[in-house]
């Protein structure tokens, strides 16, 4: 019996690894359409202490399908920032935070930051727990708003996606 030449030896190499790749890219793909899908989460930070926030609301840009969740609690010592890591697909959107302060009345006073108020692509965000003496954070609600119009014609924003935090 002749020994193989150089030729046939590549040519069984380069077949035998097509066959592996098929088979790997194969079971690959089978993976990632059985892989469960999750929603997307925020992280929050503050006075050394991290907390995963889950969705508070996600639904289609439809508005259908919608899951509901709950408020996270993360104590935010006044003075202490409150800092937000948003992943690429909430970070790349047109996003707004619902900030609530209260007075020492009671009062509450709300504010709004959104994505143009950060560097584009910012994947971090401070909030300030304490902008002025008066004021204390006491939650936070990030949004995905989409543009809704009601049976008169009005347009206006409503959230597809929110992820809420309480503060105190």
């Amino acid at each position: 019996m002749s020994k193989p030449n150089t030729r046939t030896v590549v040519a069984l190499a380069v077949a035998a690894l097509s066959v592996l790749t098929v088979a790997f890219v194969g079971v690959l793909t089978v993976l990632v359409r059985k892989a469960e899908h999750h929603d997307p989460t925020v992280t929050a930070y503050a006075h050394g202490k991290t907390v995963t926030v889950e969705p508070f609301l996600y639904c289609t840009v439809k508005l259908e399908d919608c899951k509901y969740g709950e408020t996270v609690a993360l104590e935010v010592p006044a003075g202490y920032p409150l800092q937000l890591s948003l992943p690429k697909k909430i970070a790349d959107a047109p996003w707004l935070a619902q900030l609530v302060y209260v007075l020492p009345n009671g009062d509450k006073v709300d504010r709004v930051v959104s994505r143009n108020d950060f560097p584009e692509g910012a994947l971090a965000v401070t909030i300030d727990s304490k902008p002025e003496d008066e004021l204390r954070l006491v939650g936070v609600e990030l949004q995905l708003p989409i543009l809704a119009r009601d049976e008169t014609g009005r347009e206006f924003y409503v959230p597809h996606a929110a992820w809420s935090i309480s503060t105190v």
